[in-house]
């Protein structure tokens, strides 16, 4: 059999094919696995969208119930513990330091024996000043007899007159002398009972900066030890000017102040707002306050900073949400309120005041409604919640 010979790239006539027309075969050759597979990928697409159309998961959230109740009118400022007297003990005197009847730490109260200097040269020098007094107070005598003695004397002519007036200036020097001594005496018998040192206020010391045979110096720059006084103690503060007359207000009944240790270990101590200064600082637009804490357990501690919680006074009636539940947006502050059939909706309050537990609501809420504390990050509007097993657990109403 004879084979063809016409060429692959020819029409059956058997002329030549065109490079455009063998270009356009090619083309139609393609397009076909492309085209079907497109619609595999717009088939894929049109799933997915319409997964994302479908229901949207259950966001497992916490709740909790708006209030009606008293709340307290508080300020919050942070503090400084400070001891209401601070004395830094010094040495009047010189001398051998022989005896510390007390231990760094210790509390001390007034009156009691902190330190005993060395007295010896100091009793010498008292007796000696005791001495001197003797001797001018009996020459003082003796020159006042003269006086009453040649007062006759003079009258009958028989000393002159400037020989009495010499013995009169002789009995004025004399009486000076007593008086200078009786100071002398006065100040060695200081010198002897500043050998022993007492402490001026009661109060818990602190470091011992000198040691037993130490020479001591007479007001030394450094003291021998300090001594806080710490119960009752100072904790000072300040807040806006803004507040100064609703502090001045409630002054007169009392105002009551909580300080709070960091971390919160133990209950805030109670004190007495006791001192308003008497001047805004200027460069901070703020005013100093202190209050006073009985701190007998000595819970607050000089140099520590503590949250200071100022009660003014009490509103009845507020309501009241917790503070995680308000959220702050572009719109402002809002809450999610969970409704009947556990879906949420967003609403627009108006907070008064809040703090780290609680926030006073003015508008935008009412008792009994049930509001979301945490798990509002994944929340729109109507999303469905489900409320944790441990709240359930615990009772807490949907």
């Amino acid at each position: 059999m004879k084979k063809s010979s016409r060429p692959v790239d020819a029409d059956p006539v058997g002329h030549p094919t065109p490079p455009a027309s063998r270009f356009r075969r090619s083309l139609r050759t393609v397009t076909l696995p492309v085209i079907l597979t497109l619609s595999l990928a717009v088939s894929g697409c049109g799933g997915s969208k319409h997964v994302e159309h479908g229901t949207p998961p259950t966001v497992p959230v916490t709740v909790a119930k708006v209030e009606q109740k008293t709340m307290p009118i508080t300020i919050r400022a942070i503090g400084n513990v400070e001891a209401i007297e601070t004395v830094a003990v010094k040495a009047r005197i010189g001398g051998e330091l022989l005896r510390i009847p007390f231990r760094e730490g210790d509390t001390v109260h007034r009156g009691d024996v902190l330190f005993v200097i060395d007295a010896r040269p100091y009793r010498s020098a008292l007796a000696q000043a005791e001495a001197l007094l003797a001797r001018d107070q009996a020459l003082l005598a003796k020159a006042e007899s003269d006086i009453t003695r040649y007062a006759d004397l003079v009258k009958q002519d028989y000393v002159t007159k400037e020989q009495y007036d010499q013995i009169i200036v002789d009995a004025a020097a004399l009486k000076a002398a007593v008086a200078g001594d009786q100071a002398a005496v006065e100040t060695a018998r200081l010198n002897v009972e500043y050998c022993t040192i007492t402490a001026p206020v009661t109060g818990r010391t602190g470091n011992l900066n000198v040691k037993i045979g130490n020479l001591i110096k007479a007001n030394d720059d450094k003291a021998m030890v300090t001594i806080n006084q710490t119960a009752p103690i100072y904790v000072s503060f300040s807040v806006p000017a803004q507040l100064l007359a609703a502090v001045l207000t409630h002054r007169g009944s009392g105002i009551s102040v909580l300080a709070a240790l960091p971390g919160g270990a133990s209950e805030p101590p109670t004190g007495t707002l006791t001192f308003v200064d008497n001047a805004v600082d200027t460069a901070t637009s703020t005013i100093l306050l202190k209050a006073t804490f009985p701190n007998r357990d000595e819970i607050l501690w000089p140099g520590q900073f503590v949250d200071v919680t100022v009660i003014l006074g009490e509103e009845p009636d507020r309501v009241v949400c917790p503070a995680p539940a308000v959220q702050t947006g572009q719109q402002g502050q809002h809450v999610f309120v969970v409704k009947n059939d556990n879906t949420v909706e967003l609403r627009p309050v108006q907070v008064n005041r809040m703090d780290e537990h609680d926030a006073v609501i003015d508008s935008g809420l009412t008792p009994g409604e049930t509001v979301v504390t945490d798990g509002q990050l994944r929340l729109v509007p109507g999303s469905t919640v489900e409320i944790k097993a441990d709240q359930q657990a615990n009772g807490t109403p949907s």
